[in-house]
């Protein structure tokens, strides 16, 4: 009757999983002649400031040669602010960028994206366009969508067919439109499952809820077919397996803080649920897990730093979305977010209203209380997280839009923002944002890095900006940021990124953001909205 009932909720968890990701979506318009400029035989971005995502500090002037896709040289040009002698600099450009006093970075990574569905955005495109202009050349879906759906946008992004980052295809257990083998709920299918997606191109397995004989099966399957593991240890599955346990499986990632915090009990195995929580309540399930905050060994304790130690030398990359949680500390500043007006699709706004239906919109009757207890919950984790990062752990930074009224780009910014608030600094953002991100997606293949760094041999994938990331995040937001014209007195709205540059192709990162407001525009026409 167990082994029975088991089935059946994992039965269900997957038809839920299928259906949140099976809606109506749109794949993105084939790229337009007029979108994007190249790739070059030989272009030269002249002069560039160069923030190379190693956690080295800028350096520049610099002459950043690109071949067709490839960045082939960088030639340091001079010193600042002084005039740049001509001498020495590269010639023979077939295509220049005038990058004098800009920022270049490595083009950014996201690890926990999903693309949408008719619910909140009909189109890819939509998503799409609004990674891009904010420098975001790759992601990771977990998933993006539906297998096959996934794998058509994967190739045509990787031929440059469309508008789009690079795409890597993480799925969950059991998915698949052909998949015939039904729950996988034994560490038989498990195998079955993981052989299956392999065949597909699949490149990674997303963890939600499984006993732990059939995750590690997963994860031992996964690992022999040069696939990576990451996993969101849902509340009902942290009873069995936390952070911890998962990582002692062989995990690679742990996606949100789920598992973290009850690895780290003082006198609980599971959370002490109030007697009337029921986990489908999604304000109970979203306002409770904060509560976690002071039912842990706290940071200094020795529980503490074991937990830190063995998560190092288990190698557990750490991914922690915290913008995708951002609204449980201050709803109404997320929900008032600037962009909102401009860049938000109306379908999508509806989607974020509360509702007991939509997956993550809870703030039925958010209070003041809920929002105390967030904030107590975030100051921890985020020590952790910075504790975790001095200690040599890798963080990466992700946006996991598009819920709680998290948009896509914007939060992926937002999330940078926060883990300079955990203690990064902006250089250990980008290095997660960047490399730490390319090496998570590199290492479970067994491949040498092809992005995620500014070097010759490396991908033309870059990000430039007039404004410098370092002094202010900020700059990186697609809305920039005000700031006084001293000379004039007048605020003067100021930054987000000029150039997306993928495979060596140069887009004009405030177009795609124009052709952004132009969807929310015709939508809001169609629906007779102002």
């Amino acid at each position: 009757m167990k082994v029975i009932i088991r089935s059946l909720f994992l039965l269900i968890i997957g038809l839920f999983t299928l259906q949140a990701y099976s809606q109506t979506l749109n794949p993105a318009p084939d790229r337009r002649a007029n979108e994007g400029e190249g790739p070059f035989q030989r272009l030269i971005i002249r002069g560039a400031i160069v923030i190379d995502g190693t956690g080295a500090p800028a350096q520049g002037p610099m002459d950043i040669v690109i071949e067709n896709n490839k960045i082939v040289s960088m030639t340091t040009v001079g010193a600042p602010k002084v005039p740049i002698s001509e001498s020495g600099r590269p010639t023979g450009a077939t295509k220049e960028i005038d990058a004098h006093g800009s920022y270049v970075l490595p083009g950014l990574i996201n690890l926990h994206a999903h693309v949408g569905g008719a619910a909140k955005s009909p189109n890819a495109e939509y998503p799409y366009k609004l990674w891009m202009a904010h420098g975001i050349t790759t992601i990771r879906g977990v998933p993006a969508a539906n297998i096959d759906w996934t794998r058509s946008e994967k190739k045509r992004s990787a031929n440059n067919e469309i508008v789009a980052p690079r795409i890597v295809a993480f799925h969950t257990l059991g998915s698949g439109e052909d998949w015939k083998g039904g729950p996988v709920n034994t560490p038989e299918k498990a195998v079955e499952w993981v052989q299956y997606a392999a065949k597909k191109g699949v490149d990674g397995i997303k963890f939600f809820s499984h006993d732990p004989e059939v995750m590690q099966a997963a994860i031992d399957e996964a690992h022999k077919n040069k696939m990576g593991t990451v996993a969101h240890l849902a509340q009902t599955m942290v009873g069995r397996t936390n952070a911890l346990e998962a990582a002692r499986m062989g995990l690679d990632n742990l996606t949100h803080f789920y598992g973290l915090f009850e690895a780290l009990y003082k006198e609980n195995d599971i959370q002490p649920w109030p007697a009337d929580f029921i986990y489908n309540d999604e304000q109970d399930r979203f306002s409770q897990v904060a509560y976690n905050w002071d039912k842990i060994y706290g940071r200094g304790t020795k529980q503490w730093q074991a937990l830190i130690d063995e998560f190092l030398e288990l190698d557990l990359i750490l991914d922690p979305t915290m913008t995708a949680y951002l609204a449980s500390r201050d709803v109404m500043r997320e929900r008032e977010a600037e962009w909102h007006q401009t860049y938000t699709l109306p379908t999508l706004w509806d989607f974020y209203k509360p509702s007991r239906i939509n997956h993550g919109s809870y703030f039925y009757d958010w209070s003041t209380w809920d929002e105390t207890v967030w904030k107590n919950f975030y100051k921890v984790w985020m020590s952790f997280l910075n504790d975790y990062k001095n200690a040599g752990g890798r963080v990466t930074v992700s946006d996991d839009a598009s819920f709680i009224y998290n948009l896509w780009g914007f939060g992926h910014i937002e999330e940078m923002e926060l883990l300079q608030e955990a203690g990064f600094h902006p250089l250990e953002v980008i290095r997660g944002a960047t490399l730490h991100a390319a090496q998570a997606i590199h290492e479970p293949k067994g491949k040498k890095l092809e992005f995620g760094i500014i070097r010759p041999g490396m991908l033309a994938d870059l990000v430039i900006l007039d404004e410098n990331p370092i002094e202010n995040l900020k700059m990186l937001y697609g809305t920039g940021t005000l700031r006084l014209n001293n000379e004039n007195g007048d605020l003067e709205r100021v930054g987000g990124v000029k150039y997306t540059i993928k495979d060596g192709i140069v887009y004009d990162a405030k177009q795609l953001l124009r052709d952004v407001a132009e969807m929310v525009e015709k939508q809001k026409s169609d629906r007779g909205e102002k």
